[in-house]
């Protein structure tokens, strides 16, 4: 397992369009077909242990919690950062007051270019 920020530093102001004191922080590519859904856990709720059947993106928008890889280390997780887990990946995901992400499935998602990965994941 990998995890990312993608805080606002992270991204690029946008500058079309007449934009103004907007920054965009790209996530992620998929090359393939990709799936994208909206995740909640409630408050003591989680996610069993389970392996990635396609590489995953899961992206923390409220709350917060905690993912785990393979070694079943809990790590805290909160809104600006995002857990990446690889095809064939076993994980589980879980908070004690509720969280929201948002999960982007595909067999090809390249977020590894676009997002600064955490030093203690």
């Amino acid at each position: 397992m990998k995890i990312y920020k993608f805080s606002k530093e992270n991204g690029k102001k946008v500058e079309k369009y007449q934009s103004h004191l907007a920054t965009y922080v790209k996530m992620a590519q998929a090359n393939e077909a990709a799936t994208i859904g909206y995740m909640y856990i409630e408050g003591e709720g989680t996610v069993g242990y389970h392996e990635a059947p396609i590489p995953q993106l899961f992206i923390v928008v409220e709350g917060e919690g905690w993912v785990t890889g393979e070694n079943q280390k809990r790590i805290p997780i909160k809104p600006g950062e995002a857990a990446l887990w690889e095809k064939g990946e076993w994980h589980m995901s879980g908070s004690e007051e509720g969280m929201a992400a948002i999960v982007i499935q595909s067999e090809e998602l390249n977020s590894e270019t676009f997002m600064e990965r955490n030093k203690h994941a």
